[in-house]
């Protein structure tokens, strides 16, 4: 059947021919010989998950457990399980995924496909270090269980892959131990680049979790204004109070969040933060971990024409400089999100061919769609990407060129022999060629 579907920027609304699959047995026997794309949950926030006038096989129904081990931390389960619904079952017992984006609505194959990562890079690495096997669909037919130590080389082009490698139909995972729902947390303002890169290489030996917010629209000359928050699990025998997550019920004819909402929203946030500056507290996983997810369909905010986020990572040696370089561009132009995030990750080596993480500075905002303004800006931002020899992140991106992203991936030669021919994206096409 025909159905127009959107990525989580809503930046287009295109028909696709939509198969739902159902059946893990006979997922192999519906993508053979055909042509087309494989689609989770619908969170990627560009083109990766699209195919406008192709076909879309949706996995989300491929969503049941297969087999759990209390004692080992091991589970099994189809790609379309989200990774709410994994928690959902492991947290009770003690364990929790080993590295979570900022949303607990992506699949368990998605994470996969674009190897997300967390607030913990440094410790626990991207979503596919903790990835034992995957059961790989091809569209010829052939079906590859894969791994660290089997059959690797398919895994590693699988992992961080974009989806163009073949449908992962089931994965085994390794979860960690946790004491409970609860993380102690601890918030600090910031007012460089400088300063930040200093709290947050002070928190890697205490704090498992470290992320910081930043005011968009405050970074220039030098000057930033941001919070780091650092957290770690802790033992609480607390139960978790109720938690009601609110639907953002309309389409605004315009978006919500400019110049005028940006400023009072960021002095209202900095000024709470700022008075519990220093301060421990005690707070349940999901406002640490998925702010965003106690407003459902909160990307409506941005209005008709949606939203690009633009994600890159900056290496050493110059990534103060550049980092520094790059806010201050995007503060000059008015323009950013409520929820601007800079990171650091650690050394770890990639888990994937094409993953995105390296060691260096991360940024990720949100911008609104102003059509050749907002992608006249992103030059600006790529130019300095690309001079400091950083990347951008396939995952959430709906505009690189091609250039900067073969810049950017310098193993991509070696992940087009792993390409199932049958796959293809809006993305793929764009950065691919195919």
């Amino acid at each position: 059947m025909s159905r127009r579907v959107e990525s989580w920027g809503r930046l287009s609304r295109e028909p696709h021919e939509w198969r739902p699959l159902t059946d893990r047995k006979q997922a192999a026997a519906a993508i053979a010989g055909g042509r087309g794309l494989v689609f989770g949950n619908g969170r990627s926030y560009g083109d990766v998950g699209l195919n406008p006038g192709g076909t879309l096989w949706s996995a989300r129904g491929l969503d049941r457990f297969i087999a759990f081990d209390r004692d080992s931390g091991v589970i099994e389960c189809e790609a379309g399980v989200t990774l709410r619904e994994l928690i959902a079952v492991t947290l009770p017992q003690g364990w929790f995924v080993g590295v979570t984006p900022g949303t607990q609505d992506v699949t368990v194959g998605g994470a996969i496909a674009n190897d997300v990562h967390g607030k913990n890079h440094h410790r626990g690495g991207s979503f596919g270090e903790h990835v034992e096997s995957l059961e790989l669909c091809r569209t010829d037919g052939q079906v590859i269980a894969c791994g660290p130590g089997q059959q690797e080389p398919w895994f590693r082009a699988t992992v961080g892959g974009l989806g163009l490698t073949g449908l992962i139909t089931r994965a085994r995972l390794r979860l960690r131990r946790v004491p409970g729902p609860w993380i102690e947390s601890e918030a600090l303002g910031f007012a460089s680049v400088a300063e930040f890169v200093q709290l947050s290489d002070a928190s890697l030996a205490d704090w498992e979790y470290a992320v910081a917010w930043i005011d968009c629209l405050a970074s220039r000359d030098g000057k930033l204004r941001g919070v780091i928050f650092r957290g770690n699990h802790v033992d609480d025998a607390r139960p978790l109070p109720l938690r009601r997550e609110w639907r953002w019920p309309f389409t605004p004819p315009l978006s919500l969040v400019n110049g005028v909402s940006l400023r009072a929203f960021n002095a209202l946030y900095l000024m709470r933060q700022h008075a519990a500056a220093g301060r421990r507290m005690r707070q349940p996983y999901v406002p640490f971990f998925y702010p965003l997810d106690g407003v459902a369909d909160w990307n409506r905010i941005y209005g008709p024409r949606g939203f690009y986020q633009y994600q890159c990572v900056l290496p050493p040696p110059d990534h103060e400089a550049a980092a520094a370089e790059l806010l201050e561009l995007i503060a000059r132009s008015g323009s950013g999100s409520f929820l601007g995030v800079i990171k650091t990750f650690g050394s770890r080596p990639p888990a994937g061919l094409l993953s995105f993480p390296m060691p260096g500075i991360t940024i990720a905002l949100d911008f609104p769609n102003h059509g050749a303004a907002t992608l006249r800006l992103f030059e600006s931002l790529n130019a300095v990407v690309q001079r400091a020899g950083g990347r951008l992140y396939p995952a959430k991106d709906a505009c690189m060129p091609r250039e900067l992203f073969e810049q950017g991936y310098p193993r991509l030669a070696e992940f087009r022999a792993f390409r199932d021919p049958g796959l293809s994206s809006q993305l793929s096409r764009r950065l691919l060629g195919d």
